[in-house]
């Protein structure tokens, strides 16, 4: 594989780390073009090994980014970039003839949202609609897109379809739960802390949230922070409290795994009170906004300043002890029984931050990622078109996981 990095922020470098370790003697993994507007950072970079290649790319620039693929005869395009640049990069892809994946899909929530019944009601840009729409064009170039690679979305997809094909006869309810018990001894108790991408947790987080629910018609959209409760993530980080987000698992789940009997889907996370409070604020007094605004005679975007003065989540590594814990929490029938179980990756941030010299959260991802380029570079996973996770067999991707050490636990939680 001759991979095109597009973003070499925590997760980009995490990546690269992972992917040298599998392969360190370039048998699937051959070269790696590190592609940033950040010249100092991707030069940093590529003196981790000697197939890395660093490149100044302005990532908004698609007949540029085709032109340097081609030059450098690339094979599969990674899009580890900001969410605003995903669909400029999957279009470079699929013009330059190349396989491509990407972290996550872009959305655009209507200044006034209906809520209620139809995300089209709520949304300009429905997440995945732009990419799964494209899905017949890729299939008639033979070239792939795999959509949503991660920890979630990624892992947990994986695990949804393992669950819906190994686990249960009908699986009714997948709830994604993304919590942790991280904290940081003698913290400022007003200290304000992004768990990730601080661009993305404003994106996000305070857009309308989305459920899927068969009964109710469909998909139901709600205000920011709807559907409180508290659930137990498991031994060892026990009670979160958690709320709906708007995220892509909601949507593939709906689209691979109907026909396994799914009635529910949920995204739920673990958000501190501060943090809760903070964004409030953000978005109150219009600093999440992406119009640019005037001030003293130049144009910025409010939410890039925030995402530029905002405490870091790399920053605060070091700092940071406990684990982060993501998985789905599933329900339905097996061997005309109800069954209930939850399936999670827990991965520690002291070790994270001793072996990959970043925050769980942001290792966590990239392993993902890793994991399925990986499969993906041996061909072990193949098909054409625009897909996600759900499309293929969860076996090797799990396998990989117990043979790397980014294990999984699978928890019997079946009501006696």
């Amino acid at each position: 594989m001759r991979m095109m990095l597009l973003g070499t922020g925590a997760v980009g470098e995490s990546i690269l780390r992972i992917l040298k370790e599998r392969d360190p003697y370039a048998e699937w993994f051959e070269f790696a073009l590190l592609c940033d507007i950040n010249e100092s950072r991707i030069n940093k970079l590529s003196e981790l090994d000697l197939r890395f290649k660093p490149c100044f790319l302005d990532l908004k620039n698609k007949n540029e980014i085709i032109k340097i693929a081609k030059e450098n005869n690339i094979d599969f395009m990674m899009d580890a970039s900001s969410p605003f640049l995903a669909d400029i990069i999957f279009d470079a892809a699929y013009e330059a003839g190349i396989n491509y994946a990407n972290m996550g899909t872009y959305s655009i929530p209507m200044e006034n949202p209906k809520f209620g019944l139809g995300i089209e009601n709520s949304y300009e840009k429905v997440m995945t609609k732009y990419n799964f729409d494209a899905d017949e064009k890729w299939k008639e170039k033979n070239i792939l897109a795999t959509i949503c690679l991660g920890i979630d979305p990624g892992v947990v997809n994986v695990f949804a379809k393992y669950a819906a094909t190994y686990e249960f006869d009908e699986i009714h309810e997948i709830h994604v739960k993304d919590g942790n018990n991280l904290h940081i001894p003698n913290a400022d108790p007003e200290q304000i802390s992004f768990g990730f991408n601080v661009w993305t947790v404003l994106d996000e987080v305070m857009n309308p949230n989305v459920e899927y629910n068969k009964e109710k018609g469909g998909f139901i959209i709600e205000d920011a922070f709807a559907g409180e409760e508290v659930f137990d993530m498991g031994e060892g980080v026990g009670l979160n409290r958690l709320v709906k987000v708007e995220h892509e698992e909601v949507v593939c789940f709906e689209r691979y795994l109907s026909k396994y009997g799914l009635k529910n889907a949920t995204f739920k996370i673990a958000l501190d009170d501060n943090l809760i409070q903070a964004l409030k604020v953000i978005d109150k007094l219009g600093l999440r906004s992406l119009k640019p605004v005037k001030v003293n005679g130049v144009n910025v975007i409010p939410r890039d300043v925030v995402a530029a003065t905002a405490p870091q989540p790399d920053d605060l590594g070091d700092e940071m002890f406990g684990s982060m814990r993501v998985g789905i929490h599933c329900k339905g029938i097996k061997d005309n029984k109800p069954k209930e179980i939850f399936i999670y990756q827990n991965f520690d941030n002291q070790e994270s931050m001793k072996k990959w010299k970043k925050q769980a959260v942001v290792a966590q991802t990239g392993f993902g990622a890793a994991l399925a380029i990986e499969l993906l570079a041996k061909k072990i996973w193949n098909s054409s078109g625009v897909v996600s996770l759900e499309e293929f067999d969860p076996i090797p991707y799990l396998k990989l996981m117990k043979e790397t050490g980014f294990d999984y636990t699978i928890e019997d939680r079946t009501k006696k």
